[in-house]
């Protein structure tokens, strides 16, 4: 059901909304556990919701907290204090470990897959959870924001437990199945494959664990909305906002794109692809698309997938699904192949990423992409969307979609 439900494109919904709010999940627990994205995913004012979770749970209950990672590397302390404040001991935090500390809990079977593919994959998925789930929590909060997507259509609801506290197996095959199925198609979208896969695998399977969502839109900012339950309904009120909000629909494709990537939240192209995944739809053949990244460091945030990424590079769907076909190593870690294919720009328009002293301009060319020089494009001279010179600026793609009208409409 839903608890709570709020929001509307002009909606600025305060602090004082927001505690208010969260008094609706108030009830006896003794021990309470916290699905908090992490701080790749700042903007989405998690941060401050787990912090008024804690707060309000934390007088009478043991409350533990959870990053919801995925593949990506643990945080450190710094950042933990970046997303979460000071105020929650740093025992309080633990780390998932997607690789070993996950429990299987069930299957959807490839019959389901290939329905909602239409046929295009047939494979068996096994639902791998975090252990944590199990250690007999009153209560399970999810929190996250509602945003455009590139494997599941909106983020979040079942995707944070499914690919945030999830496996090898559902991780790989989720992110496979998006890939496969077309991220134009996907992009933005309420229903789609892995989204009946993600629903299914927790309502098959999780649904005697006491689980609900603290679901958020957030537009340059400010929230939007606020939606708190445990059902589908909850999920598809706040993600027509994120539609509304999150998608930029535009009249004519984009030649030339400058996205920026706060050294904050994006050190590895796993993360800064975004650039690359919320442009796409709206990029002309033969166009330009130019990735400040001050930050990068690394392609993957694990360190296998990094070293996949590396080998294999950003080559296109047809050379990953031939290099996938030719190579276990590639085979067996699927959510690496996906990111291959959402990263590549199928040939159709110049990727260039201007990094920062921590990558190599020579690393940058081995996975498939041009290089530029930071110092070319002085980000105090744009702003966000058309500039003077032709250029179209995007100052954090994880905040949104950039479409062609005729995509949605």
């Amino acid at each position: 059901m839903t608890y709570f439900s709020r929001g509307s494109a002009t909606d600025d919904i305060s602090t004082a909304d927001k505690r208010a709010a969260l008094q609706v999940l108030r009830r006896p627990a003794e021990k309470v556990l916290l699905l908090p994205p992490d701080h790749t995913r700042l903007n989405s004012n998690a941060g401050e919701l787990t912090g008024m979770l804690y707060e309000m749970f934390s007088p009478t209950a043991q409350v533990d907290i959870m990053p919801t990672i995925g593949t990506h590397s643990p945080m450190t302390a710094n950042q933990l204090r970046m997303m979460y404040g000071a105020k929650i001991p740093l025992e309080r935090f633990l780390v998932h470990d997607w690789r070993k500390k996950v429990r299987h809990v069930g299957t959807v079977p490839g019959k389901l897959i290939g329905e909602w593919s239409g046929g295009m994959l047939d494979y068996d998925v096994r639902v791998e959870i975090s252990h944590q789930l199990f250690a007999g929590y009153d209560l399970i909060l999810s929190v996250g924001q509602l945003v455009p997507h590139e494997v599941v259509g909106i983020a979040n609801y079942t995707k944070n437990i499914m690919t945030g506290a999830g496996g090898p197996d559902s991780i790989n095959k989720s992110h496979f199945l998006g890939a496969a199925f077309g991220m134009e198609r996907i992009m933005g979208r309420i229903d789609t494959p892995v989204r009946r896969l993600f629903n299914y695998g927790i309502q098959t399977f999780l649904k005697d664990l006491p689980i609900v969502y603290v679901l958020t839109v957030m537009q340059s900012g400010q929230m939007r909305g606020l939606y708190i339950g445990d059902d589908d309904e909850t999920f598809q009120t706040g993600a027509r906002l994120s539609q509304q909000v999150n998608i930029d629909l535009l009249d004519r494709q984009l030649k030339k794109v400058l996205v920026y990537l706060d050294p904050h939240e994006f050190k590895s192209t796993w993360l800064g692809n975004k650039a690359i995944y919320r442009t796409r739809m709206a990029m002309a053949d033969g166009g330009e698309l130019i990735i400040l990244a001050p930050g990068l460091k690394e392609f993957g945030e694990d360190p296998e997938i990094d070293r996949l990424i590396r080998k294999y590079g950003y080559r296109g769907t047809p050379a990953t699904l031939a290099a996938v076909k030719a190579n276990r190593e590639l085979a067996d870690n699927l959510s690496a192949a996906a990111h291959l294919i959402h990263g590549s720009s199928e040939g159709r328009f110049q990727i260039r990423y201007c990094p920062g002293a921590g990558m190599s301009a020579d690393a940058i060319r081995s996975v498939g992409f041009e290089v530029g020089s930071l110092t070319d494009y002085p980000t105090d001279n744009y702003k966000d969307g058309y500039n003077s010179d032709g250029t179209f600026y995007i100052s954090n793609p994880a905040l949104g979609l950039w479409a062609l009208k005729q995509q949605f409409l």
